[in-house]
């Protein structure tokens, strides 16, 4: 269990973990135990890993979130909408990747679970593809990146490369101290990706 954040006044709880064959990240979001979360990235293999984690901090999901429809990303999300009685929130350009009903994201801010989520377009992974950022109070910033951007690497294109370069410039926008959560590997933050991830445009410079 990746513990990110605790819940303390002017936080967030942030509690993630990896799962399925391909090892991909699925994490809560929730002002503090107890209380409603997000769910970001519930993938193949995360329904009993989640419920665990669900029960020890005493959170219910009101929202799932999706940063791409890969199965290894939704593949868990029409038990849990089922279980829960909410939907699966993704871009409607990965559609045909998931068979369940879902709520289209859009770009901008959305509001679940008493905070609020900014969408970020990142076509590219795939057409799809988001990221979500949150503020986390205090100055904390964080970024889920699904899989566009990783500690050290970035994810294979299932389409335009341009597109998938342009998107990377748009998360280096986003400030050094901004912690990226990804789809797989560890957390790691803007500035350090802008400083010395060799495939993200100008790094070092």
């Amino acid at each position: 269990m990746i513990k990110v954040a605790s819940g303390e006044e002017g936080s967030v709880l942030v509690a993630g973990f990896a799962a399925g064959p391909l090892r991909s990240n699925c994490y809560l979001l929730a002002p503090a135990a107890g209380g409603p979360c997000l769910v970001v990235d519930p993938g193949e293999g995360a329904a009993g890993p989640l419920a665990e984690a669900l029960a020890e901090h005493g959170l219910t999901p009101v929202a799932l979130l999706a940063t791409h429809g890969h199965p290894d990303h939704v593949g868990a999300a029409a038990e849990l909408s089922r279980a829960h009685g909410v939907p699966l929130r993704l871009h409607p350009g990965d559609g045909d990747w998931y068979d369940g009903p879902f709520e289209p994201l859009a770009p901008g801010e959305t509001e679940a679970a008493g905070l609020t989520v900014r969408v970020l377009p990142l076509p590219g992974h795939t057409p799809g593809s988001v990221a979500f950022t949150v503020e986390t109070g205090e100055g904390g910033r964080l970024v889920f990146t699904g899989d566009t951007l990783f500690a050290g690497s970035v994810g294979r294109t299932g389409g335009s490369g341009s597109d998938l370069e342009n998107s990377l410039r748009t998360l280096l926008t986003l400030a050094d101290d901004t912690v990226v959560l990804p789809g797989h590997g560890p957390a790691t933050t803007i500035g350090r990706e802008r400083a010395a991830n060799p495939f993200v445009p100008g790094a070092g410079q």
